[in-house]
């Protein structure tokens, strides 16, 4: 065996393995960038406003006043307006991939035409959608006004694409042996897919939904123009109620002119990083959870 295993490496070129060294170090590289590039960033940040950390920065208002000023509105409008896209998104996006995966048939026009659009939108710049929410939902037809609702409508469809893309993928890659031994045993389409496919695709799904919903947390472009405020001192009540998000209210504390509310952007920024790594750690932990549940 030994000498069986020599004579295979010997086979290796010197080419190949300078080539494959070479990779490997690229690789290596890139990650050990890519981790102190955002160390760096969260140690200026928490040297910058590390002392600022409290549970005040959540639990008060925004103020004018330095000593009296916290993210709880900008926070509280975040979830709102974040949890409802997810709401909308998710099962659309979801059904959405099943169709075309599962149901579809063989591809013709019409699925030709949905695959497309859904890859266009997929690379549309989020101000786009933001144009679209303000001519056609605040504004236009539905003239919903500058609220929770249209905000959660115009984050659905940002992210709505990634997640039908993610769920074709998981789908794609749960073994075709799963659903054929089930419609061999007399399963139906729909009794196969929901009880074979769609567990074995949970992890996948559930890991890239979370992810495009970190996405949408932090986007505020889109926002913008759908007039959601920067300085607003109360909570969401409802889907008609107006609402700021947390990456305006940092902008609106970093672009004052006096330090100490740049600091607490600073703050602010460390709160937002703190969020969106639970919902990244989160999304490991469940994609582990449901893939050590599956292989018992």
């Amino acid at each position: 065996m030994a000498t069986t295993s020599t004579s295979l490496e010997s086979r290796v070129s010197i080419d190949r393995r300078i080539k494959d060294f070479s990779f490997t170090t690229f690789l290596s590289i890139s990650i050990v960038a890519s981790l102190a590039f955002i160390f760096y960033i969260i140690y200026r940040l928490y040297n910058n406003a590390g002392y600022l950390l409290s549970w005040d920065l959540v639990t008060f208002f925004p103020s004018y006043d330095i000593d009296t000023a916290g993210f709880q509105s900008s926070i509280m409008g975040s979830i709102w307006v974040v949890g409802f896209a997810t709401l909308f998104a998710v099962p659309v996006g979801v059904m959405t991939a099943l169709y075309l995966e599962e149901f579809a048939g063989k591809r013709n026009r019409f699925t030709a035409l949905i695959e497309l659009n859904i890859q266009n939108l997929a690379g549309v710049p989020a101000v786009v959608f933001g144009l679209i929410g303000l001519a056609f939902i605040a504004r236009g037809p539905l003239s919903w006004g500058f609220t929770v609702g249209s905000a959660a409508i115009v984050l659905g469809m940002l992210i709505l694409p990634v997640i039908i893309i993610i769920t074709r993928e998981a789908i794609r890659a749960v073994p075709p042996s799963y659903k054929e031994g089930a419609l061999a045993l007399g399963a139906t389409q729909w009794q196969a897919v929901n009880k074979l496919v769609v567990p074995s695709a949970i992890p996948g799904t559930a890991t890239g939904t979370i992810l495009a919903v970190s996405r949408a947390m932090g986007e505020s472009a889109p926002l913008l123009l759908l007039g959601a405020l920067s300085f607003v001192t109360f909570n969401p009540t409802g889907l008609d109620s107006g609402f700021t998000i947390l990456p305006l209210a940092i902008f609106k504390y970093a672009s004052d002119s006096r330090e100490e509310y740049q600091v607490l952007a600073s703050a602010g920024s460390l709160i937002l990083l703190a969020i969106l790594f639970a919902m990244n750690l989160s999304a490991i932990l469940l994609r582990d959870y449901t893939l050590r549940k599956r292989n018992v």
